[in-house]
């Protein structure tokens, strides 16, 4: 740790952070629980989009504000060390923390992949881009599960897939934005595989998308696919409420790769009444784990 941390204040707000939730999958599924889960899930999304926020937007030293983070969660988990965390966003988490039992790694390995996102711009193969999901995506689902009271061994294992391949279609529909901030998450062994250059990643979303790429988006949306159909069972596995909120973000993922194969031929149609039909249309077969 640095010898000397920025202060809070050189963090996110709150009123920064938040807004952003509109948008998010974290709204379907507060749409369906109780206000006590519903609040607990908006902590973790909190901090998860705090972490973010450092780790893609913040001006200055990005290391050192994780570290500042870090700082702030282990204040949680042993506030007789240095007090209690000072930031809004973690005082809400310590709540959340404390109510339902949450262990520390999950929040760590959130905070591990932001640090990855300063020094690693580019994965090799297939694999090494689910072990950076491990650290980017899976926490979220092992945490929301921990919130349920749910996080036995066999649900994470389940709860993993979904949250790889809804991280997977998260890089699918920001091939273009990541590439502008000099990141490329598509391996670059399947590139090769399909011709898919960097400077083709550009056009990702337009007109003139290349055939290249476009072959290189359905063949890693087939994967995100299979990904989320062999972690959907996760959804019958639990109450109904928790089933709903699980079954949302499935749903959610299935209708975001409708769209992105849609839009193989051409621009995608992203949200509008298609967008919304589809959702409804995937929601019942999630909930039933299918």
């Amino acid at each position: 740790m640095s010898a000397v941390l920025p202060g809070v204040e050189a963090l996110p707000t709150r009123e920064q952070v938040l807004p952003q939730a509109a948008s998010e999958n974290f709204t379907v599924a507060s749409a369906v629980l109780g206000s006590s889960d519903a609040r607990h899930l908006m902590a973790i999304y909190g901090f998860a989009r705090l972490v973010d926020d450092v780790g893609d937007e913040a001006a200055g030293d990005r290391m050192a504000l994780l570290e500042l983070v870090g700082a702030e969660l282990a204040r949680i988990y042993d506030p007789e060390l240095e007090g209690p965390p000072r930031h809004e966003l973690m005082r809400e988490l310590a709540v959340t923390i404390q109510a339902c039992s949450l262990p520390a790694d999950p929040f760590e390995r959130l905070i591990a992949a932001n640090r990855l996102d300063q020094t690693l711009t580019h994965y090799a193969t297939f694999q090494q881009l689910l072990d950076y999901c491990r650290l980017s995506a899976d926490p979220v689902g092992e945490l929301v599960l921990g919130v349920f009271g749910a996080a036995t061994p066999e649900r994470i294992a389940l709860s993993d897939r979904v949250c790889t391949g809804l991280q997977i279609v998260e890089h699918l529909q920001d091939i273009a934005e990541d590439h502008s901030r000099g990141r490329v998450y598509m391996p670059l062994e399947d590139m090769a595989r399909f011709g898919c250059t960097e400077d083709d990643l550009a056009a990702a979303g337009t007109p003139t998308a290349t055939p290249a790429l476009r072959a290189l988006i359905a063949f890693e949306a087939s994967r995100a696919r299979a990904l989320l159909g062999s972690g959907a069972p996760l959804a019958r596995t639990l109450p109904l409420r928790p089933r709903l909120a699980v079954a949302g973000f499935v749903a959610g993922g299935r209708r975001a790769l409708d769209e992105l194969e849609g839009g193989l031929a051409g621009p995608a149609q992203r949200g509008g009444t298609r967008g919304h039909l589809s959702l409804l249309r995937r929601l019942p077969r999630a909930v039933a784990g299918r």
